[in-house]
């Protein structure tokens, strides 16, 4: 090799980075936690106040109107429902909405840039998704106990049904974010896929009170398995089976992580 010149300046080699990378998968997680943070007057509290709304309507107003449920006043039912709600929509919302910003914004380029996997990146924006969605729910869960007296009969499965619902909600958001092109496909996807999945999922009913075929089509939706686990955590009654819910969380976060790493290994719609 040839002497340089002793002005001669030479660049730093790229960090060279052996298994997983952590400060890249921590620095991207803290993003997507401190962006929410920032603007918490819409992301922690307008969800709570929605919440209360929801409680003044169907407990307060009607109270003494609505018969328990299986024994269960119908506001300790009706509780956990809006809980996972609020843990399922803002989940979905930020991770569909960062991804869909940077995209709009020219920015996606600042996510592909750094020495990032797949996994790092998936693992990243599902947590900080998962971040916010549990963060809401603990803040509605102490909105609404006020108007009623929720007891927590099995703490680790309404910790399990809470994570993983976070958990798959961020990474649909991840998938819808890449996907969208323009604000008015990420309202489709809210608007047609997630919003009507929660309301008919049993939030605010028993299933078994449907008609056919709407009875047995709410067995089919994996939010009513998500939203009855959580209650029963909360309560202690489910009206379908907590292991097949749990065996289909679990699934659901595999194949959908699964899912997202594709998205991001092949650059659907982000490196076009």
């Amino acid at each position: 090799m040839k002497d340089l010149a002793p002005d001669t300046v030479i660049p730093p080699a790229p960090r060279d980075y052996h298994g997983f990378n952590w400060a890249g998968f921590q620095t991207l997680y803290l993003r997507e936690v401190r962006r929410f943070m920032k603007v918490g007057t819409q992301t922690l509290a307008a969800p709570v106040v929605t919440a209360l709304l929801y409680m003044m309507v169907f407990v307060v107003a009607v109270q003494g109107a609505r018969p328990p449920v299986h024994g269960t006043p119908f506001s300790v039912f009706v509780a956990p429902g809006l809980i996972m709600m609020s843990i399922l929509n803002n989940a979905f919302a930020n991770s569909s909405s960062s991804l869909l910003q940077a995209k709009f914004n020219g920015l996606i380029g600042d996510f592909l840039t750094p020495p990032l996997t797949p996994l790092e990146h998936v693992g990243a924006f599902a947590l900080g998704a998962a971040t916010r969605g549990i963060a809401v729910g603990v803040v509605t869960w102490l909105a609404v106990l006020p108007f009623t007296h929720l007891p927590l009969v099995h703490p680790w499965v309404m910790l399990y049904f809470g994570v993983g619902a976070a958990l798959i909600l961020g990474l649909l958001g991840i998938m819808a974010g890449l996907w969208a092109e323009k604000f008015d496909h990420m309202a489709a996807v809210t608007n047609f896929i997630v919003m009507p999945m929660t309301f008919l999922s049993g939030t605010f009913y028993l299933v078994e009170r449907l008609p056919e075929p709407f009875r047995t089509a709410s067995r089919f939706n994996p939010f009513f398995y998500l939203i009855d686990g959580f209650r029963y955590g909360f309560i202690g009654s489910a009206e379908g089976s907590v292991a097949a819910g749990a065996v289909m969380t679990a699934g659901l976060v595999l194949c959908l992580t699964c899912v997202c790493l594709w998205m991001f290994e092949t650059g659907y719609k982000i490196k076009t």
